[in-house]
């Protein structure tokens, strides 16, 4: 095979697909360019999830007649001149990559005109190439059209999901960004329906109010900025950072924002979001802060709203890291961790009461049930006590009808996350959450094969108020919703009324359970689903199975572990996770030295 340079037009595609991965893409580097442009009004428009036209329009400060031709040649930008700038950056854009690899895969218009021309230039272009240039008549500001995306690369566009689904990651990025900029005014219209916008008043909960909805906002508390007044013993860092904090020139970071009180929470992660001097990144380790500093005051597997702001000196973090630009790293990451997970659990048990802590010891029998603080137990946690655990699952290919388990007699709980069972070949240790699930999965698959799922009539028919992106999914697949136990009405704009949800849902409260739901289906949560149907039905089963952090009473247990034993798959969950691990007989007698 022999060596050869790529042409210009492959070479262009490739580098787009880094940048552009999907309609969202286009419309965040367009936003953020007019952003940078200093605009006081943003104003996006989208046809068939962005795939037929994304246009966004601006006030900015537009874009000169002399320099428009320069817009979508690669690498060119005003962001920066030298490597050094780099460690200074205050714009959201900088590589100067983003409008040429739009370009690339698009026919894209731009008109543009800064305060001191008379007339606006307007620069066609299709597939990178230039297909006219001259003048319009156009306001101040700039409005850039991406047409028919992906038109000449088939492969990608093939990749790209339902409307529904595009059109949700399109209002992911409007609506955080008017949370990051809420002095701007921000508008979002999809196939010609307004479906957000913003005041631009500068109130950080103004702007909360039109993403979450008023009732939300209410529920949500203010993280103010300030510097807290840490000591350096309370991060355990080296001198290095002690000297840095203690220089006057080297500005300690500042976090405020919004998190939200105990009782509002949710099923994902999704609501965690974070901005670093306005931009908005994805970072799990600031996700692990602000869900460490909800300890004790959330269960196992709920999650916060929080949306917090983080401001530090630009050459403290390096946002040259990720190809999106979605991801930075911090010169302190431990000071930054810190910094938010103190914040945020400060205004947390100021407005919450501080729990007791308490070790609940139950017993009847040779049946017990034990409840501890902390984290579940890992396979490597209990390897230290000389304990080898292998997990139990079937083989490849093995037919799972055929599996069965032995009949197992319960012990007890551990860490309300965990059931203890012996078995005539040893221990088990059962998730009782997937064993749950199993069990719901199975129940509901045989009752949608009967036509006859069971549901819950709701006394009074429950309105519950949805973003549109959640409105947007439950329109898309109302039908498999129905199919699952959901009777569910339009009942104007995003709002929509429940009259009946599954029973196996349980006490869950209607509402918040179909928006979780819904949120789960938006971030494809469940990828081994084969079909829509089945995808919702192991996130309704999800949703109604028993959570870690439940205590149960010995009669439960026994009839969960009844339950597991009787379907045809008790070793996995839906989703493919094991339900337990297995200690066996001879394991056990190896490790006492009984061998």
């Amino acid at each position: 095979m022999n060596i050869h340079i790529l042409s210009p037009d492959v070479a262009a595609k490739i580098a787009a697909g880094e940048v552009v991965e999907r309609p969202a893409s286009v419309v965040k580097e367009l936003v953020e360019n007019a952003l940078d442009a200093g605009a006081k009004t943003v104003r996006v428009e989208t046809q068939q999830g962005g795939k037929r036209l994304i246009r966004i329009m601006d006030d900015g400060c537009g874009i000169s007649e002399a320099e428009i031709p320069l817009v979508f040649a690669r690498h060119a930008t005003s962001k920066l001149t030298f490597i050094e700038d780099l460690s200074r950056i205050t714009t959201l854009g900088f590589r100067g990559e983003a409008l040429a690899s739009i370009a690339a895969v698009s026919k894209i218009t731009v008109v543009s005109r800064p305060l001191n021309q008379t007339a606006a230039t307007r620069l066609c272009l299709e597939g990178g190439q230039e297909t006219s240039l001259g003048s319009a008549g156009a306001p101040v500001g700039t409005v850039i059209s991406v047409e028919n995306l992906f038109y000449n690369v088939p492969a990608r566009l093939k990749f790209l999901k339902a409307e529904a689904t595009e059109t949700g990651h399109i209002y992911r990025v409007v609506t955080h960004y008017a949370m990051a900029y809420p002095q701007v005014r921000f508008s979002l219209q999809n196939d010609g329906r307004t479906t957000f916008q913003s005041n631009g008043s500068g109130q950080l909960f103004d702007a909360l109010v039109s993403v979450f909805g008023l009732e939300t906002a209410r529920q949500m508390i203010e993280v103010n900025k300030n510097d807290f007044g840490f000591s350096i013993l309370d991060f355990g860092l080296g001198e290095d950072t002690q000297s840095k904090i203690q220089n006057p020139k080297s500005k300690i970071p500042s976090v405020y924002g919004y998190t939200s009180m105990p009782a509002l929470h949710r099923g994902t992660r999704d609501q965690l979001i974070f901005f670093v001097n306005k931009r908005w990144i994805q970072d799990r380790s600031l996700n692990q802060a602000v869900i460490q500093a909800y300890h004790t005051f959330l269960q196992v597997e709920r999650y916060p709203v929080a949306v917090i702001n983080i401001e530090l000196e630009p050459s403290e973090v390096d946002i040259n890291v990720h190809p999106t630009k979605a991801e930075v790293k911090f010169q302190e990451p431990r000071l930054i961790f810190k910094k938010v997970q103190q914040a945020i659990r400060e205004v947390v048990v100021a407005a919450s009461p501080v729990p007791a802590y308490q070790m609940a010891h139950a017993g009847g029998g040779q049946s017990s049930a034990w409840s501890f603080g902390g984290s579940a137990p890992s396979n490597s946690t209990l390897t230290q006590f000389g304990l080898d655990v292998q997990r139990t699952l079937p083989p490849e290919g093995e037919n799972r009808l055929l599996i069965g388990l032995p009949m197992m007699r319960v012990i007890g709980q551990v860490q309300q996350m965990y059931l203890i069972a012996e078995g005539p070949d040893g221990l088990y240790l059962i998730d009782q959450h997937a064993a749950h699930e199993r069990v719901l999965y199975e129940k509901l698959s045989a009752q949608k094969a009967k036509m006859a799922v069971a549901r819950q009539q709701l006394l009074e028919p429950l309105v519950v108020e949805l973003t549109p992106g959640q409105a947007a999914m439950l329109e898309a697949e109302q039908d498999a919703l129905t199919e699952v136990g959901f009777d569910l009405e339009p009942f104007g704009g995003f709002t929509y009324r429940i009259r009946a949800m599954p029973e196996i849902l349980g006490q869950a409260e209607p509402g918040q359970a179909l928006i979780d739901i819904l949120a789960e289906m938006v971030e494809g949560a469940i990828p081994l689903a084969k079909e829509v149907h089945e995808k919702i039905a192991i996130t309704v089963c999800k949703r109604g199975a028993i959570k870690g952090g439940q205590i149960l009473s010995p009669e439960e247990m026994r009839e969960l572990v009844r339950q597991l034993e009787a379907t045809t798959a008790p070793r996995t969950c839906p989703h493919g996770r094991p339900t337990m691990i297995h200690l066996s007989l001879g394991e056990l007698a190896r490790q006492f030295g009984r061998l």
